[in-house]
């Protein structure tokens, strides 16, 4: 099974403030919804909160070692018990969508990374750690430009970015 990591961040490698994401990118949510859809993805309890409710068409997988329970979510305390879960349900590729402490957390078991550049500075109180991307390989790339609407900024700038681990 391939462990993948799909995230967007800003050019400080902010991801987050108060739960909520920094920006609303309507063509960033459609592609994250093509890339997971049918997929199982994996992410933290505060970041299922933020979400509200499992994603439609996929399995939702949350870790949490607070007792966490919600209809139609497989809830698990330890990452190897969710990575089984997944490959037992013949899961081909496991999404990771966040938070920061997850990303970092299975950061060493990611095989592929779908990531976001967003162009974006501002506050946040949850970061990314810092990609080195000498282990990785580019293998797609695409620019969106800013969307503006009355002359402010609707939707910023932002780059798509497909990474796989080298050998």
């Amino acid at each position: 099974m391939k462990i993948s990591m799909i995230v967007a961040y800003g050019k400080n490698w902010e991801i987050g403030l108060n739960n909520e994401m920094l920006w609303h990118i309507s063509e960033d949510f459609k592609n994250f919804k093509t890339i997971t859809s049918g997929h199982h993805i994996l992410m933290g309890r505060k970041t299922f909160e933020s979400i509200g409710k499992p994603l439609p068409n996929r399995t939702s997988l949350v870790l949490s070692n607070k007792g966490f329970k919600h209809e139609g979510v497989h809830t698990f305390n330890d990452i190897q018990e969710a990575f089984n879960f997944a490959r037992a349900s013949a899961e081909e590729e496991l999404f990771i969508i966040g938070g920061a402490n997850i990303y970092e957390t299975l950061f060493p078991y990611v095989d592929k990374l779908y990531l976001s550049e967003v162009d974006f500075e501002g506050v946040a109180d949850a970061f990314l750690n810092p990609i080195d991307f000498s282990t990785w390989d580019l293998s797609e790339e695409k620019s969106y430009d800013a969307i503006l609407e009355h002359g402010k900024i609707k939707s910023p700038a932002w780059k798509f970015k497909v990474w796989v681990k080298k050998d």
